[in-house]
């Protein structure tokens, strides 16, 4: 309420100094011929009152405001910065002190309004300056990106600039014919203008088609790089990066950023070099046309800079809420699609299709909203635009009468200014447009930047490997859930030659234990030794070559039985091939497929029957030959036979060390260690007969949990 008192009291005070130092100088200095000594005594009225409007706000504002104190420079001097160019542009004034006093108050107020958006005070915006400084950032980074194509981009400026030189001179040569129409024309000179004519559409067609192929080929060549960059990065994360990270999430970053990305320097700065050849070469030719058109043209630009500020602020808004609504759509129809099966076995199909609906109707009225804010904006911006219009062709009219033009040069002259003024309107976009775009890298490089929290930088290869395995006072909880510890001071061994396995409750820590062996995560305390060495010595593809994981559900890829087999492996014979199926008793039931080893498996081998995969993931871990192999649950969808056949061919490897989590009792009687975990401790280990004579916690869950 103070502060509106405050403007009040400022606006009250103006208007009355203004009124009275107006009269007086219009007494003093009135007319054409005092229309110096008239301009030079508003620039001092306007210091004067500059300097009273000032102190009175200090008084009753107990201090300086500098968002104020801006408003009231501009108020006091844009009257006169105003008046001089209308005495420049006519002889006369005509307005009155009142009308006078509110033109010089609307000017100022816009030409604020327009500084606080365009260059907001640094106090108030240091965030906003921080976001600026890291979307130059991120620019610089896009530009050293596009390095392998700049031959291209560099054919592409050159293409750029011989169009727009071309472009600028079409209306000059328009209006010339209409000149040379209007009189007795000479036909040498009307072939010659539309000789010239022809020629500049003809290089500027040209030159702007092979501008639009050169770009759209970086633009190709560099979104096709940065996707593959991108990829390696995520596929390189560790598993609880992918446990927060939703699916839809990172394919919209693959798909739409990379290709926003490509246009922050390839078609942005294509628009914007483009523009700015195109507005300072109108500019010039428009000036020598008219230079008092071309100053009544330009206060246009003031207006439409703040016009498309405001609009830029809510459309890029709205457009970036559009991107996460649909972000959130396609992860709802991920989820659906990939688990179809639970879809349809618990009747839930209503219930995911409303939830997929619900999301596209938040994407649509979030669509309808940003559609609404560029509707109105091309609203006032058609009105801004013919507002000019009447005003150059009622002045045009006035200037061409005086002689001072023909028609054709103002023919010609509004031609440029039609094009100019799309321009300038163009290049105030598409900063906004390349802020956004590089706030698209901005989520790119967050990915390409980030390093996995599992290390997998080892360089350690031995040319032989025993796989002894050695759990040290291992402390262990997952990253989403940090204060649920999952493994607490667990210690186990693992010995070459002999079989072990995992038994106990569901959630007791098996699979971690698994987890955490194969290095999909890091333990918070202790570690696990491999022949006496951290895990994380070794190196990557080496660890991954000699242990080997069947899981409960294994993961079959799109392709061929033979691909899938010998996934990860590159070039890998047929025999060796089907010696692997052999020993995992998938050969039978490959070879009475149509195709046999070639038979497409179906997205995530949705062809086969739960066995069918089983087995093929078992052969895919047979093949590699590993020396610690895992099996988690792998016997629960094999049939007898399978399962025999199976646990001979592990019997054949007697240097291999095999972990097994079962609930099968005759799987888990020919271990040579039972190990009880509960709560992410070892309550009992030993043989199953030792077990079994100990009549401890193994007695009691071999009836409740194990299938005989």
């Amino acid at each position: 309420m103070y502060s509106i008192i405050v403007y009040v009291l400022v606006i009250s005070v103006d208007l009355v100094t203004f009124c009275v130092l107006s009269d007086r100088l219009l007494s003093l200095g009135s007319g054409q011929q005092n229309a110096t000594v008239y301009l030079c005594l508003q620039w001092v009225t306007s210091g004067i009152r500059w300097v009273m409007l000032s102190g009175v706000t200090y008084w009753a504002n107990h201090g300086s405001n500098v968002v104020l104190k801006r408003w009231l420079g501009t108020l006091c001097f844009l009257g006169s910065v105003f008046e001089s160019g209308c005495f420049i542009l006519s002889s006369s004034y005509p307005l009155g002190t009142s009308w006078r006093w509110l033109s010089h108050f609307i000017a100022a107020t816009s030409a604020c309004l327009l500084w606080e958006f365009s260059f907001p005070d640094k106090k108030v915006e240091s965030n906003g300056k921080q976001k600026t400084q890291k979307a130059r950032e991120h620019l610089q980074r896009v530009i050293l990106l596009y390095r392998p194509d700049y031959m291209l981009l560099i054919g592409a400026f050159i293409s750029l600039t011989l169009a727009v030189l071309c472009e600028m001179f079409i209306p000059f040569y328009t209006g010339r014919v209409i000149d040379i129409l209007q009189s007795q024309y000479q036909w040498s000179d009307f072939l010659t203008a539309i000789l010239l004519m022809g020629l500049f559409s003809l290089g500027s067609s040209i030159s702007a088609g092979c501008r639009g192929g050169l770009f759209m080929c970086a633009i190709n060549s560099f979104t096709s790089r940065v996707r593959i960059m991108l990829f390696r990065a995520l596929v390189n994360q560790e598993i609880a990066f992918y446990e927060t990270a939703k699916t839809g999430d990172l394919t919209a970053r693959l798909s739409g950023d990379t290709t926003l990305m490509a246009r922050a320097v390839a078609l942005n700065v294509n628009v914007i070099l483009r523009r700015s050849i195109k507005t300072l070469g109108m500019l010039s030719l428009m000036l020598s046309l008219s230079w008092k058109l071309t100053l009544l043209m330009l206060m246009e630009t003031p207006l439409t800079g703040l016009l498309q500020n405001v609009y830029d602020t809510f459309y890029q808004k709205l457009s970036k809420e559009v991107q996460d609504s649909i972000a959130r759509a396609n992860d709802a129809a991920e989820e659906t699609v990939s688990g179809i099966r639970t879809v349809r076995g618990f009747n839930t199909e209503t219930r995911e299709s409303r939830r997929y609906n619900n999301c596209l109707m938040d994407t649509h009225n979030l669509k309808n909203r940003r559609d609404t804010v560029r509707a109105v904006y091309t609203v006032v911006q058609r009105i801004t635009e013919l507002g000019m219009k009447v005003a150059m062709l009622l002045y045009g009219r006035l200037i061409i009468e005086s002689g001072q033009m023909s028609t054709g040069n103002l023919v010609s002259f509004i031609l440029y200014q039609t094009d100019l003024t799309t321009n300038i309107r163009a290049l105030i976009y598409i900063f906004g447009d390349m802020l956004n775009s590089v706030g698209a890298a901005g989520k790119v490089f967050e990915y390409l930047d980030r390093k996995p929290e599992v290390s997998a930088e080892g360089t350690l290869q031995p040319d032989s490997l025993k796989g002894h395995v050695l759990f040290q006072n291992l402390t262990f909880s997952y990253p989403t859930r940090r204060d649920q510890k999952v493994l607490k001071d667990f210690s186990l061994e693992l010995k070459p030659g002999q079989m072990t396995a995992l038994v106990g409750a569901s959630g007791g820590g098996k699979t971690t234990c698994v987890s955490l062996l194969e290095r999909f995560y890091q333990a918070q305390e202790g570690e696990i030794l491999l022949d006496r060495h951290p895990l994380q010595n070794y190196q990557h593809k080496y660890l991954h070559r000699k242990i080997a994981m069947v899981g409960q559900e294994p993961v079959l890829f799109s392709g061929s039985v033979r691909d899938n087999i010998a996934y990860g492996l590159g070039e890998c014979s047929l025999q060796r091939i089907q010696e692997a199926a052999l020993k995992a008793n998938a050969h039978g039931f490959i070879s009475q497929l149509e195709k046999g080893y070639d038979t497409d498996v179906g997205e995530r081998g949705g062809l086969l029957s739960g066995g069918q995969k089983q087995r093929i993931a078992i052969a895919r871990a047979l093949i590699r030959e590993p020396q610690v192999l895992i099996l988690d649950e792998v016997t629960s969808c094999l049939d007898t036979e399978s399962e025999q056949m199976v646990q001979q061919t592990l019997a054949s490897c007697p240097n291999q060390t095999l972990l097994v989590i079962a609930h099968r009792l005759k799987t888990i009687e020919r271990a040579d260690q039972i190990v009880v975990i509960d709560s992410g401790t070892v309550i009992e280990k030993g043989t199953h007969k030792e077990l079994m004579e100990k009549q401890g916690t193994y007695y009691s869950l071999r009836e409740r949990l194990f299938d005989s």
